[in-house]
């Protein structure tokens, strides 16, 4: 026998086995490889949204819509759909999104659909609050704790200090500057603003911004929405491995939702001394800070939804909503001001003659009689609403033997996720003659036109830039008084222009990741004193 005897027997030993493991991995590719056939043929053809209208490869896959998002264009990718299918247009294998005012009353409003579980992304200390919570019944609970606070009459006794803080803003900008970065400066104004409402008192985020010193929590503020897309991206494990990356920017992303968790500890804490130090016994109508009112419902209630835990997570979900859509919202109506003097001269006219002294700001009341700062605000969230995207609901199950929903004549099953967005609602050609354009004179009443009235009702019905239903945004009516408080403050005081170098069609172009912000994500203006 030859020496190569025992390799040549050992290699015929082992080459069944190879080929059997050959043979087995080519069995489970074919195996996955017909799996996903025939998945894309049921979507395609077979499942009950098969009949309604898109594009295929979209039916087959959520890949072609998540493309889009991670680009930051669902809005108008989603719009571009509807132009092109009409109202219903199925958006994945799953999804369907929808552009009707009925189906919206209807989903929104009467059914109270449950939220998708997209909303887990944005979980604040690792925990929910009221955005993230998806049950109806369990949103209501937790919206008990918090709705007081945001009744007008209870916000409006918070105007002095807000009115202090838009002041901070006016004196820095009369110090000579050629241009400030608006986002940035109006993010550090929300920070102190929304503060000052939930905590009882500023941080001192316009202070730090004034003499250049990076402010941690609006710096945690402003990397929250950019952690949580990061988060739902990628696993866990690998979540982990992220955050030990040795990059100081990407660790302060990482660490944004523990900075602004241990702040509201400690502002927590602070209160929670002074009640017990002092309590406050029958002044529910008093000027009460959100997280004073949270801990006297909690002390009432028993703690449930009003754990400590629950608090913090709460006013954090309320920091996050409200600082970068308000700062969003407040830039875009400005940089609209400096390609349109023909709007900002008529806006000025009207301040004028409300504001006589123009470092005497108006009460909330008289700066909602102002018809033309109205409008504009109006508009302005039409056009440049800082939440646009889809506000994803699941048809849910019913003890029906057909339990489909019906939405505009096609049969949904359970667990279908379906959702409207205000980008397309305050677009609509029919309501809005020619949505592109910025035109605060649509909100205002043309005399001795008939069905005026009726015209701007419908416009009312279809503008939703705080969300609709029972889900809608809680601090709307926070967000209204501090936009026309910076506004007509602003406006009254100053022309305001850009550098077309340093902001632009290009620069302002919109992102939207849920919440929306500019492509450059600055924006430049230069405010010039107004002669008296």
């Amino acid at each position: 026998m030859s020496a190569a005897t025992p390799i040549l027997s050992a290699y015929l030993v082992d080459l069944p086995i190879a080929m059997n493991a050959s043979s087995l991995a080519l069995t489970a590719l074919s195996a996955c490889f017909l799996y996903l056939c025939a998945t894309f043929v049921y979507n395609l053809f077979f499942s009950p949204l098969a009949a309604i209208p898109g594009p295929w490869y979209a039916a087959i896959s959520d890949f072609w819509l998540t493309s889009h998002v991670a680009r930051l264009q669902q809005c108008m990718t989603v719009q571009a759909l509807f132009e092109r299918y009409g109202p219903v247009v199925r958006v994945g294998p799953n999804k369907v999104v929808f552009c009707d005012l009925h189906t919206t009353r209807s989903v929104y409003c009467i059914n109270k659909f449950d939220k998708s579980p997209f909303y887990k992304a944005l979980l604040t200390n690792d925990n929910d609050h009221a955005m993230t919570t998806l049950a109806h019944a369990e949103h209501s609970a937790r919206r008990k704790t918090y709705a007081p606070h945001y009744n007008l009459p209870h916000l409006t006794q918070f105007q002095p200090e807000i009115n202090d803080s838009v002041v901070k803003v006016i004196l820095e900008n009369r110090k000579g500057k050629t241009s400030v970065d608006a986002l940035d400066v109006f993010r550090h104004l929300m920070v102190d603003i929304i503060s000052v409402t939930v905590f009882g008192s500023r941080p001192g985020a316009l202070d730090n911004w004034a003499i250049g010193i990076m402010d941690p929590l609006s710096q945690a503020v402003y990397d929250f929405p950019t952690r949580g897309i990061m988060r739902s991206a990628i696993p866990t494990w690998a979540w982990k491995l992220v955050c030990r990356i040795p990059c100081e920017r990407l660790r302060q992303i990482c660490n944004s939702d523990k900075t602004m968790a241990e702040f509201v500890r400690g502002r927590l804490d602070d209160t929670a001394a002074k009640m017990h130090a002092a309590p406050v016994i029958g002044e529910k109508e008093a000027k009460t800070p959100l997280i004073q009112r949270m801990l006297q419902h909690r002390s009432s209630a028993s703690g449930g939804v009003a754990s400590v835990q629950n608090i913090i997570s709460e006013c954090m979900g309320h920091m996050v909503a409200g600082c970068d859509t308000t700062s969003t919202a407040l830039s875009y109506l400005l940089w609209e001001l400096t390609r349109r003097d023909d709007i900002m001269r008529k806006l000025q006219a009207e301040l004028d003659e409300y504001m006589h002294d123009r470092k005497a700001i108006p009460d909330f009341s008289t700066l909602c009689k102002m018809p033309y700062l109205n409008a504009f605000i109006k508009e302005g969230l039409r056009v440049y609403g800082s939440g646009p995207s889809v506000l994803e609901r699941v048809v849910p199950s019913t003890s029906k033997i057909d339990d489909s929903f019906d939405m505009m004549g096609y049969a949904l099953p359970p667990g279908t996720v379906i959702g409207t967005q205000a980008w397309s609602m305050h677009r609509n050609p029919e309501v809005f003659p020619s949505p592109e354009t910025f035109l605060p004179e649509r909100w205002l009443p043309v005399d001795g036109v008939s069905g005026e009235e009726e015209r701007l009702s419908r416009m009312a019905q279809y503008l939703m830039p705080f969300g609709v239903g029972s889900r809608v945004c809680g601090g709307q009516n926070l967000a209204q008084i501090t936009l026309r408080v910076a506004l007509a403050t602003l406006v009254v005081n100053f022309d305001v222009t850009a550098n077309l170098a340093e902001t632009n069609e290009k620069t302002m172009e919109i992102k939207d990741a849920f919440v929306t912000h500019p492509a450059a994500r600055e924006c430049r203006l230069v405010f010039t004193s107004r002669a008296c």
